[in-house]
């Protein structure tokens, strides 16, 4: 059978885990015929750092079992090396990063977790393991579908002018994303939600969204109403 991935970035699980949904993540788990995967850099990002903030602890610990019990896994499960996906990290970044700039400077489109997630999508894909980045931060989704469309966005966002480095694009292409919203409905849909009140898909949806997940009210609208 052929082996597929859902690579999580950190925005995602943050989204999930401030909605204390981590038994929605081992049902999801469950039902998917396939692996659930963390780089290096998104483990610092979840698990490494929160645990030395009480603030953040408790959520860190809960993300922190789920990897214990094999429910998100590291880039070796899949025969990957850890140095290849940072080495390749690194790479990301500094493209992605030189994309964009202003009168000023250049603009820092992503970080180091979001990079790991597009260098370690490009490394499967390379060996034929088909994957899908699981995102909730705009920037980086827009940077893979449609990265024209990023300058309009990053001006409102910095309230600056904004100009595109002519450039190879290629290192952009071929990835595929979904949001912590999508995954949210599939486990709806497969009954996976414990809670079977009528409201439950509206109200999972705009937790996810209050708790950062980038989507929009009439996104939101149009997943209710797939059938």
């Amino acid at each position: 059978m052929r082996e597929k991935a859902l690579l999580f970035d950190s925005s995602t699980l943050i989204s999930f885990s401030m909605n204390g949904l981590f038994q929605e993540i081992r049902e999801l788990k469950k039902a998917f015929n396939g692996r659930f995967v963390i780089t290096k850099e998104v483990k610092e990002e979840i698990i490494d750092k929160p645990l030395t903030s009480k603030r953040f602890e408790l959520e860190a610990l809960n993300m922190q079992e789920l990897l214990e019990d094999g429910v998100l896994e590291m880039p070796s499960s899949l025969g990957i090396k850890e140095s290849i996906v940072s080495e390749k990290t690194q790479k990301m970044l500094r493209e992605a990063n030189d994309l964009f700039y202003s009168e000023k400077r250049n603009v820092e489109l992503i970080g180091k977790g979001e990079a790991s997630c597009l260098a370690l999508s490009k490394i499967l894909t390379e060996k034929k393991i088909e994957n899908i980045i699981v995102v909730d931060e705009r920037t980086t989704r827009v940077l893979g579908e449609s990265p024209e469309n990023l300058i309009k966005l990053l001006q409102n966002k910095l309230h600056t002018g904004i100009r595109m480095n002519k450039k190879s694009m290629e290192f952009v292409k071929g990835f595929k994303f979904i949001r912590s919203t999508e995954l949210i409905y599939v486990a709806y849909k497969k009954g996976l939600i414990k809670v079977k009140k009528p409201q439950i898909l509206d109200a999972m949806l705009y937790a996810l969204k209050f708790k950062g997940c980038a989507i929009s009210d009439e996104e939101i609208e149009e997943i209710k109403g797939i059938k």
